[in-house]
């Protein structure tokens, strides 16, 4: 549960926090302040000189404050967390919810049990926000309550979200717009389609960031998001993504699929601030290059 304080008389928060909780170290409450662990009347403040008022309701959510780069048992990366919402770079192979098959190898299962602090009847749960294949590694958002959950998700189409690749072959532009209409009835794999009923318009911006002699890797913007779009559409264009068998790759060899989630960009759920995340290409795919 959060420590919570109501105030008594006016004050500075930063002196407040200082003058409630004692026992804990300056600097500790600093990174409080830091992470938006520290809310006011249920709003994360960062404001060291914020005016407190009589009535006013402080909480202090340290417990769950993670250390940026904090790597957890399954490979996650934490990038950023406050009170509100957690970022973290998931590796490839690790699914970004539970199918019928895998329950507990997830970054959602294994996110849950983080923030529970291994107390598994705990109440504090996270929201998923959107996926990643379980090939695909990179940045992810998940929410820490129903309320960030449904802004983040409300406006997820205007969040930039920013990937690489490294393609089999050599696209023929240096930059352009990948537009399909995709069929995903099929569970297992995608099909560009000719426009009906059940398709859906997927756009996908790109731009070439290297060439070698057989292969090319490009950097790829997404307009909508479809399952397995930059996939499909990287193979339409007779560069399918080293490693990706699936659909049509020939060559596998860093036995993984080639495409990072690099960037995320968002307005932050209750404060609004935009939020920018990037993460490099990992060095086994850069090495690709």
């Amino acid at each position: 549960m959060p420590k919570r304080s109501i105030v008594e008389k006016p004050a500075e928060l930063l002196a407040y926090l200082f003058a409630t909780w004692p026992e804990v170290k300056r600097k500790r409450v600093r990174t409080w302040l830091k992470f938006q662990a520290v809310t006011v009347n249920d709003r994360p403040v960062t404001q060291f000189n914020h005016g407190l008022l009589p009535g006013d309701v402080v909480a202090v959510r340290s417990d769950l404050i993670g250390v940026p780069k904090t790597v957890l048992s399954s490979g996650m990366k934490i990038f950023f967390e406050d009170a509100t919402l957690i970022v973290i770079d998931k590796p490839e192979n690790l699914l970004s919810v539970a199918s019928e098959a895998e329950t507990k190898k997830t970054a959602y299962f294994q996110l849950t049990d983080y923030v529970r602090q291994g107390r598994g009847h705990a109440r504090d749960r996270i929201w998923i926000v959107h996926r990643l294949d379980r090939e695909t590694s990179g940045l992810m958002v998940f929410a820490k309550t129903a309320a960030a959950k449904q802004t983040l998700q409300t406006g997820w189409d205007e969040a930039e979200k920013r990937y690489e690749a490294v393609v089999e072959g050599r696209l023929a532009a240096e930059s352009g717009v990948f537009e399909s209409d995709l069929d995903e009835t099929n569970h297992f794999k995608v099909y560009s389609t000719p426009r009906r009923a059940q398709t859906r318009h997927a756009i996908t911006h790109y731009r070439v960031l290297a060439r070698a002699p057989r292969r090319t890797l490009v950097e790829l913007t997404l307009v909508t998001g479809r399952r397995h779009q930059i996939r499909v559409q990287l193979a339409d264009a007779g560069c399918p993504i080293v490693g990706d068998k699936k659909y049509g790759a020939r060559t596998d060899p860093v036995k993984r699929l080639a495409l990072h989630a690099c960037v995320l960009k968002f307005p932050h759920p209750v404060t609004k601030k935009e939020l920018r995340f990037t993460s490099p290409l990992p060095r086994d795919l850069s090495r690709l290059m």
